[in-house]
């Protein structure tokens, strides 16, 4: 998971900072933005975890990432590294919120299968991003990057309300585009193949589909054990090593 978290981040900021098509200053307020956001979303999230449930969450944290990473990137080459703390500050919180408190306690959500939260984590957070870009983007950076001249955020007055309102309208017409392509596409498969596994063989889970389970290595529950599971990358045998009963202990793989 958190390989995979990791080569996430590192792609994003591959794709944010790529975005220009070059390697300008747009390029590197994109990337230095992209990693200030996601690192501050990951904080603020885990923080939250501490707070409400006594202990941090290695998934909570990695939530807490991705949030960030998808509420910076409306805005990655456009706002201040401020902006970019503010976005991290709000996108590490509100989706927390709507995942930890407001999924539980919503009928709608509940009956709704999010098993990775992708509502919370793309929905709510690039909405958030969306709306956050267009009260925050810098002037002289909108005219490094965007086509239109004089284009800025909300917050830097003048014609700012505009592009603030060009936002809304936007992500307006991504949840409508989203709702009217995902049913078409959902009702073709559901002709083909049913869209949700009957509750018995969710139960089981992969094994009911696939015979298999995802990631048991030696067993539900079960320990190593070399006299029953072989040896480890061909070792010969596997002994414990001098140090005694003491808080250091390990194994000494004899090739």
């Amino acid at each position: 998971m958190l390989a995979g978290a990791g080569l996430l981040w590192m792609g994003w900021s591959g794709f944010n900072g790529g975005a220009p098509y070059a390697a300008n200053i747009a390029a590197s307020v994109a990337v230095l933005n992209t990693n200030i956001c996601a690192a501050t979303s990951l904080l603020v999230w885990t923080t939250l975890d501490v707070v409400f449930f006594g202990k941090p969450s290695v998934i909570g944290a990695i939530q807490g990432m991705m949030t960030g990473l998808v509420c910076v990137t409306p805005g990655a080459g456009v706002v201040q590294s401020w902006a970019a703390i503010v976005m991290g500050i709000l996108s590490g919180s509100i989706p927390w919120f709507t995942m930890m408190i407001l999924h539980k306690k919503s009928v709608l959500l509940q009956k709704v299968d999010d098993t990775l939260g992708v509502f919370h984590t793309h929905a709510v957070a690039g909405l958030m991003g969306g709306l956050l870009t267009g009260l925050l983007a810098e002037p002289t950076l909108c005219n490094i990057v965007l086509p239109v001249s004089g284009s800025r955020g909300a917050f830097y007055g003048k014609n700012g309300g505009k592009q603030f309102l060009k936002q809304i309208v936007a992500a307006l017409f991504v949840i409508g585009w989203n709702l009217v392509s995902t049913t078409i596409i959902l009702l073709v498969i559901k002709i083909f193949i049913p869209l949700r596994m009957p509750d018995n063989e969710l139960m089981i889970g992969d094994d009911a589909v696939h015979g298999e389970e995802a990631y048991a290595l030696w067993g539900d529950g079960e320990k190593y054990d070399p006299t029953k599971h072989g040896t480890i990358f061909g070792a010969a045998e596997i002994t414990p090593n001098d140090y005694g009963n003491g808080p250091a202990r390990g194994v000494t793989i004899n090739l």
